[in-house]
């Protein structure tokens, strides 16, 4: 079996495939993006543990919670489930005004905060200043390049998910170490929630059947994708970063 030292760090690895940890001290491990599908724990402390990501067929005690969990966030995160549940171009214009309202709000509450708020970290989670860039990608990959068929949608102060390469990133134009102001960041994304708007206000059941081409960024897998789902990826964005947010706001404001 790997043992890995204190404080080591294992990335990109499947050494750790099929272990078997016993009686091991596992006290402050973190696992990030990691495949943890099939994992078994036993006769194990779980005491000031914290899960996040995809939760499906999650047993605790023989119980599957994940139902829990989605009803609970669904009941703290409304939207979240006007979302899932779209399917005429009416739906899609009453979530998108919603994720509005409720992005609105959450700017709001940050702009009550220290100046320095907004580019704070909690956790090595991304900073709200990052989660507003991610969320202009998100717009300039799903909306720019698919649904528009922009062949140059991506703004330098957009940034891309963790996995994307960086190369790839720097070919696009965006600029990863780019240290934007809160203003110049919040000016960009208005621009591309505007994007969205004058969008979904045109849109018509028709429309969401119509198929684009165009990947949302080299490195996609090109298939044929409807303007319904690329509209739908982007909302579930909109809605899983502003629950992220909200929930750092919340140390942020206990700090």
């Amino acid at each position: 079996m790997a043992v890995a030292q204190n404080g080591a760090q294992h990335t990109d690895t499947d050494a750790f495939r099929g272990a078997r940890f016993i009686d091991a001290d596992l006290n402050g491990v973190t696992f990030r993006s990691c495949d943890l599908r099939g994992m078994k724990i036993v006769d194990s402390w779980l005491m000031n543990v914290s899960v996040s990501g995809e939760v499906k067929n999650f047993l605790v005690e023989g119980i599957d919670i994940a139902p829990l969990v989605q009803a609970e966030l669904d009941r703290q995160f409304p939207e979240r489930a006007l979302v899932r549940s779209m399917e005429t171009a009416d739906d899609y214009r009453a979530a998108w005004t919603t994720v509005e309202q409720r992005w609105a709000e959450t700017v709001e509450r940050a702009g009550k905060l220290a100046d320095t708020a907004a580019y704070e970290r909690v956790d090595d989670e991304w900073s709200l200043v990052e989660t507003l860039r991610h969320l202009v990608f998100a717009t300039d990959a799903w909306v720019g390049s698919t649904i528009v068929d922009d062949l140059a949608p991506y703004h330098r102060l957009g940034l891309t998910h963790t996995s994307y390469p960086r190369e790839a990133a720097l070919a696009l134009g965006i600029d990863l170490d780019a240290d934007p102001t809160f203003d110049e960041v919040l000016a960009v994304r208005a621009d591309r929630q505007a994007l969205v708007r004058g969008i979904v206000d045109a849109l018509t059941d028709d429309d969401l059947a119509r198929v684009s081409d165009r990947p949302p960024a080299p490195g996609y897998e090109k298939q044929p994708r409807k303007v319904g789902r690329c509209l739908r990826v982007v909302m579930n964005e909109e809605c899983e970063h502003r629950r992220y947010a909200v929930r750092d706001l919340a140390v942020l404001e206990a700090r």
